[in-house]
C-alpha cells in the first residue's frame, strides 16, 4: 500500500457536540438554515488567473531572461485564444456586466504584460546588448539601412488603400498586422478621403537584425534588431506621394475563430471543414488593439468598423503584435539567457536491443515525458511497421503537426502492406488543416480514414498493434494522457503507457471498431470510455468514498489534470470533502472548485503548477484504508470532455508502476512548492508561505539523467 500523507495539516478536529438541553414545550424555534454553499468559481476568470501566473514567470529572476520573454509571448497567444474562442460575440448583449468584468480583467493583464516589456524586460535586454532600436533612436547609417531594406524588401509588398466609395475599408483577418493613417491634402483627383489603410504581409519577418553594430545609448549593443512597424512607421510618408500624414497607429484585430460546422447537415466533414478553414480568417471581431498614441479619431473610426463597443479597445504602449516576439528568441544565439539545455533520457524500462513485444509480453512498459523521450513510442511503431508479422495498425490521431516522423512510418506500413487504420479528427481546433492533409495523404495511398462520431471530438490517444504469434493473433497497444506529437512531447509532461495486457487491448479494440461502425460498446473490462461511462465512473468512485469517509475510513483522492470545470464532477468532489475525504486537487488551468472555504470545503485543496515544462498530464488516484485505485487518462475534468469527446481512462494494475507514478505525479507536485500556487478561500491564488530547494519538474529533470 502506497500510504499518501497531507502536504500539511488537515483542518482541526470538531469535538463531540454538548449534551442536548431540554427545550419547554412552549418555545417555538425556527429552523435553522444551513449555510449556503459557495458559488463555483468562473470559468473565464479562472482561465484569466491562469494566464496571471504564467506572466508571473516572465518577472522571475531565477528564470533566464529569454525564457522570461516566452512567457510574456505566451500569455499573448494565450489571450489571442481565448479572445478567439471563448469571448463569444454574443456575450456583450446578453451579459453586459459579465462582459465588463471580464474586460477588465484582461486590461489589467494587458497593462501588466506591457509594463514588464518596457519597464523590465527591454532595460535588461539592453544591458545584456540586445535592442530594439526605434526610429528616434537609430543613427544615421542605422537610419540609411533600414530605408535601404524598406525599398528593398519592404514596400514592393505593400499596397496602400485610401478609403473612398470604390475604396472601401478592406477585409483584414483574424491578428494580422495594419496601420491606419489619417491623411491631410488632397488625392490626384483633388478628393479629401482622408483614411487610408495599410495592411502588413504575413510573409514579412516581424524582427529583423540590422548589422550596424554602432554603440546605443552608450552601450556596446552586439545585437541591434529593429521592428517591421517600425520600418514601415518611418517611412508611411514615402506611400503617399503629395500628402501629409497628420495621424497613424498599428492596429490589430482578433476574431471569433471556432469552427462552426453542422455535422448533421454536411455529406462530407473534411471537405465542409477546408470550405470553413478559408472564412475563419475573417470571422466576428471581438478585440480591437491600437497603439498607446492612437488618436480618438482614428480609434473610433476603426471600433464603428468592426461593429465594437469602447471596452473592446485595448490601447497599449509597444508592439500590437507582441505574441511575434518570439522570433527574437531565434533570431539571437545567446544560449545564457535561455534554460541550460535538457537532454531526456531514453526510457528506463525498455531494453535495448530487444523487441519491445517480447518485453511487453513479461510486463507493461511506462514512461514519463518530457524526462524520458518520446522516442519509446516511435520505435514501438518502428518495429511494428518492419515486423512482417504485424499484421494491422490502428491509431488515433489528435494533434502531431505538419510534420511528423509518425505518420511517416503509418504512411511505411501501407507501403509494406499492413492494415492500417487512422482516426484522425480533423476538428482539433488550430490543427484542422495539418490534420485534413494528413488524412487526405493517408487515404490517397490506402489507409483507411475514419473521421470518429459525428457531434464528438476524438479526444482518445491510442495506438493498437495486431501481430501473429504461431496460430493466434495477439494485441499490443499503447495510451497516452497526451498527443503523438514529438515536439510537445519535449515540452509537456504526459505519461506513455504500452502494454501486452488481453483485457486492456481488448477494450482498445472495442472503441476502435466504435468508432469505425459505431455499434454499442460492448461491456468493458478495463477501459471507461466518454461520452458513456467516464463521468458516470468517476462519480461513482467519489461517492464511494464520501460514504467510507462517514463510516471512519481513511479516505483520499487526488487528481492532477488541466482543468476542472465540469459542475457534475465539482459537485460531487464537493459533496465528498464534506462528508470527510481528504482531496488534493493539482490543476495547471482552470478551476471552478472553490477551496477551503470555512464549513464547505476545508478538505479540499488546489494547487496549480507553472513551471518550465506545461503540465498536460491526467492522473487520478482514489483511496480507500488499504485500497488503492491510480488510472491514467486523456481527459480533464470539463463537461465537453465527459460528454461531447470520445475518451479513455484505464487502471495502472502493476504495483510497482502505481508507486512510481504516485511518487512522481503526485507526491512530488504536493510537496514542492517552489513553481506551486495554491488556491485560496478568497477564490485567489497564492504562492505557498515556505519554498522547497527543488521544484517537482527540477526533481525529476535531475533525478532521471543522474
Amino acid at each position: 500500500m502506497n500510504t499518501i500523507h497531507p502536504p500539511q495539516d488537515t483542518a482541526e478536529t470538531v469535538s463531540a457536540p454538548a449534551a442536548s438541553v431540554p427545550v419547554p414545550v412552549a418555545v417555538v424555534t425556527k429552523p435553522v438554515k444551513a449555510p449556503k454553499s459557495p458559488e463555483l468559481l468562473d470559468r473565464d476568470h479562472s482561465i484569466l488567473a491562469f494566464n496571471e501566473r504564467v506572466l508571473e514567470r516572465a518577472t522571475r529572476h531565477d528564470v533566464p531572461l529569454l525564457e522570461r520573454l516566452r512567457y510574456l509571448c505566451i500569455v499573448s497567444s494565450n489571450l489571442d485564444e481565448f479572445f478567439e474562442v471563448r469571448a463569444e460575440p454574443q456575450l456583450l448583449a446578453s451579459q453586459p456586466q459579465r462582459f465588463a468584468r471580464l474586460t477588465a480583467a484582461v486590461h489589467a493583464i494587458v497593462e501588466q504584460q506591457y509594463a514588464l516589456y518596457n519597464d523590465k524586460l527591454m532595460p535588461a535586454f539592453l544591458k545584456a546588448g540586445i535592442h530594439i532600436v526605434s526610429h528616434g533612436e537609430r543613427n544615421v547609417a542605422q537610419r540609411q539601412w533600414v530605408k535601404q531594406y524598406f525599398e528593398r524588401e519592404v514596400r514592393p509588398l505593400l499596397i496602400p488603400v485610401a478609403l473612398d466609395p470604390s475604396h472601401p475599408f478592406p477585409q483584414v483577418a483574424n491578428k494580422s498586422l495594419n496601420f491606419i493613417v489619417r491623411l491631410g491634402g488632397r488625392d490626384a483627383f483633388g478628393r479629401e478621403n482622408e483614411i487610408a489603410i495599410v495592411k502588413v504581409p504575413r510573409v514579412l519577418p516581424r524582427l529583423i537584425r540590422m548589422p550596424d553594430k554602432a554603440s546605443v545609448r552608450g552601450a556596446a549593443a552586439r545585437n541591434v534588431l529593429v521592428s517591421i512597424s517600425s520600418i514601415i512607421r518611418a517611412h508611411l510618408t514615402d506611400l503617399f506621394a503629395g500628402r501629409t500624414v497628420e495621424q497613424f497607429s498599428q492596429f490589430r484585430v482578433t476574431r471569433h475563430s471556432d469552427l462552426a460546422v453542422d455535422e448533421e447537415d454536411v455529406k462530407n466533414l473534411r471537405t465542409a471543414l477546408r470550405q470553413g478553414l478559408v472564412h475563419r480568417h475573417y470571422g466576428q471581431a471581438v478585440r480591437l488593439e491600437v497603439s498607446s498614441g492612437c488618436s480618438d479619431y482614428l480609434a473610433d473610426f476603426l471600433l464603428q468598423q468592426f461593429d465594437l463597443p469602447h471596452q473592446s479597445l485595448y490601447r497599449v504602449h509597444g508592439p500590437v503584435n507582441l505574441v511575434r516576439l518570439t522570433q527574437l528568441i531565434d533570431l539571437i544565439n545567446r544560449p545564457d539567457l535561455c534554460f541550460e539545455p535538457y537532454e531526456a533520457v531514453y526510457p528506463v524500462q525498455i531494453q535495448s536491443g530487444k523487441s519491445f513485444f517480447t518485453q511487453l509480453q513479461q510486463g507493461d512498459i511506462i514512461f514519463h515525458q518530457p524526462f524520458e523521450r518520446f522516442d519509446g513510442v516511435l520505435d514501438f511503431l518502428r518495429e511494428a511497421v518492419h515486423d512482417p508479422d504485424v499484421l494491422a495498425i490502428k491509431q488515433t490521431i489528435y494533434r502531431t503537426g505538419p510534420k511528423s516522423e509518425l505518420m511517416d512510418l503509418l504512411h511505411e506500413a501501407v507501403r509494406r502492406g499492413k492494415e492500417v487504420t487512422v482516426v484522425v479528427e480533423l476538428k482539433a481546433r488550430f490543427d484542422e488543416e495539418a490534420n485534413i492533409n494528413w488524412a487526405e495523404r493517408l487515404e490517397s495511398i490506402g489507409a483507411q480514414v475514419l473521421y470518429g462520431v459525428v457531434g464528438l471530438k476524438t479526444h482518445a490517444k491510442m495506438m493498437l498493434i495486431t501481430r501473429r504469434e504461431g496460430d493466434v493473433l495477439k494485441r499490443y497497444g499503447h495510451l497516452s494522457t497526451g498527443n503523438y506529437n514529438p515536439r510537445t512531447a519535449r515540452l509537456y509532461t504526459d505519461i506513455s503507457h504500452l502494454t501486452g495486457d488481453p483485457e486492456l487491448t481488448a477494450d482498445m479494440e472495442h472503441v476502435f471498431i466504435h468508432l469505425a461502425a459505431q455499434n454499442r460498446l460492448p461491456r468493458l473490462h478495463k477501459l471507461w470510455c466518454s461520452p458513456f461511462q467516464l463521468q458516470r465512473k468517476l462519480v461513482d468512485n467519489i461517492e464511494v468514498l464520501g460514504k467510507a469517509a462517514l463510516e471512519g475510513k481513511k479516505c483520499r483522492i487526488i487528481v492532477k489534470m488541466n482543468a476542472l470545470t465540469d459542475e457534475v464532477l465539482v459537485k460531487s468532489l464537493m459533496r465528498a470533502g464534506q462528508q470527510g475525504v481528504q482531496i488534493d486537487l493539482i490543476v495547471r488551468g482552470a478551476c471552478m472548485l472553490p477551496a477551503q472555504v470555512a464549513g464547505h470545503t476545508d478538505n479540499i485543496r488546489v494547487r496549480s503548477i507553472i513551471g518550465r515544462f506545461l503540465e498536460h498530464s491526467r492522473v487520478f488516484y482514489f483511496q480507500e484504508d488499504e485500497r488503492e485505485e491510480l488510472l491514467l487518462s486523456s481527459a480533464d475534468w470539463m463537461n465537453r470532455n465527459m460528454v461531447r469527446r470520445v475518451e479513455l481512462a484505464w487502471p495502472v494494475t502493476d504495483p510497482v508502476q502505481r508507486k512510481r507514478l504516485i511518487e512522481e505525479c503526485l507526491t512530488s507536485y504536493l510537496h514542492n512548492n517552489v513553481d506551486a500556487w495554491e488556491l485560496g478561500a478568497d477564490g485567489i491564488y497564492h504562492r505557498p508561505a515556505t519554498r522547497t530547494a527543488h521544484g517537482a519538474q527540477g526533481l525529476w529533470m535531475a533525478r532521471y539523467t543522474e
